[in-house]
């Protein structure tokens, strides 16, 4: 099995990426290759059955724009080498299945030469999706500028949602046609558990007693997230419960700087960790959570069932605010908007209101947590070419 994770910001769909492969390891159905743009894909400790290569990263400017990594290295050339070493990975492997996270065609059209190639030899193909993607007006726009939809429907075997449709449907927006939704899966999420832990593992002393996480994920749009909650702190001194934030790998470095002169004159109150591989751990232990709400750390709260602030970005995507709106209307989080304003005071009710917050697991949805489970079902099916039924498209 080769999961294509084309990874242009943050820490989002490696980790996804890599929760499948191991469950999948786990389940005994295959063996894992992972093709992924993640700079920080050597951070994550490697997991027999389970093997990885990199492809020179891009990153997503604030304008929305790609550019490469490295700025003296054209665009076009980083999507040339990226290209031939996709499919040099799909001709050295040859995999009996292929699941592309997210874009149908892959980043700027990369995946294209595999999906001929697969499709020729029989190869089975899934598009794997999150549970929310944008905005379905934004979404269409975007799909019909790069032809998403016809290469959703020439290609594709099945489209795995790694969510419920009580909370979202991804593809609602898109006229796709009948032939292309009985294709359609909504697995339940990706449920996590907590991991091996590694043998030099250290966690912050904070983190021996009850205390709230405030973990902005990959941390490259979190700084808003994370100043906001420092700054509550710095003027109540009441709150009850400390806090320990974890910046995330891609945090820059000046904000990183001027945060952690804040945190050190508030001993006791605050600590802060760069990057933490098994957050599980600290998504376990907590109080509550503070978060803006990206899909995987969605999955952690939902499956350590801890209570959880949500503090969505609205740009720019609206996935985060779709899928936070929707969670707390079901009553499983609740949301602070920045478009009340960012006054300390806000935060600082919130958080000391979430140790009391109801706990996820109140609300019960059936199936919410059942995607890797479906996930390694269908993976078996597909071996066996059993056809997708009507019960499992339902």
């Amino acid at each position: 099995m080769l999961i294509y994770s084309h990874d242009t910001f943050g820490l989002g769909h490696l980790r996804r990426a890599r929760t499948i492969a191991e469950a999948i390891v786990r389940d005994g159905c295959a063996q894992v290759a992972i093709v992924s743009g993640s700079p920080v894909l050597d951070r994550f400790a490697p997991t027999p059955g389970v093997s990885a290569v990199a492809v020179p990263p891009v990153t997503k400017r604030p304008d929305g724009a790609y550019a490469s990594l490295d700025p003296a290295i054209p665009l076009d050339e980083t999507v040339r080498a990226r290209r031939a070493i996709i499919l040099r990975t799909f001709e050295a492997f040859r995999p009996h299945l292929v699941v592309v996270d997210k874009e149908p065609a892959g980043f700027h059209g990369e995946m294209l030469p595999v999906l001929e190639r697969a499709a020729a030899r029989g190869c089975r193909l899934v598009l794997g999706l999150r549970d929310v993607l944008d905005d379905p007006a934004r979404l269409a726009a975007e799909w019909a500028r790069k032809g998403a939809g016809a290469v959703l429907a020439r290609f594709y075997d099945e489209v795995w949602v790694y969510g419920v449709p009580r909370l979202h449907r991804p593809l609602a927006g898109l006229d796709l046609g009948a032939d292309v939704e009985r294709r359609l899966i909504y697995t339940g999420y990706l449920r996590r558990a907590l991991p091996r832990p590694e043998a030099d593992r250290r966690e912050p002393a904070l983190a021996g007693a009850p205390f709230l996480l405030v973990t902005p994920g990959g941390g490259g749009d979190g700084a808003a997230l994370i100043d906001w909650v420092i700054a509550a702190y710095e003027s109540d001194p009441g709150i009850p419960l400390p806090a320990l934030v974890a910046f995330g790998p891609f945090l820059d470095a000046a904000s990183r700087e001027d945060f952690l002169a804040r945190i050190g004159r508030l001993p006791g109150r605050l600590a802060a960790i760069t990057f933490d591989a098994q957050i599980e751990f600290l998504i376990g232990k907590a109080a509550g959570v503070v978060a803006m709400g990206g899909y995987n750390t969605f999955c952690e709260i939902l499956s350590f069932d801890r209570p959880a602030l949500l503090v969505p970005r609205t740009e720019p995507r609206r996935e985060q605010e779709i899928r936070a709106r929707s969670a707390e209307a079901l009553g499983l989080v609740r949301v602070l908007p920045d478009s009340g304003g960012r006054a300390p005071e806000r935060m600082a009710a919130a958080l000391r209101a979430l140790p009391d917050q109801p706990a996820p697991s109140r609300v019960v949805l059936p199936g919410l947590l059942d995607g890797l489970g479906v996930v390694a079902d269908r993976v078996r099916a597909l071996a066996a070419r059993r056809p997708l039924s009507v019960a499992e498209a339902l």
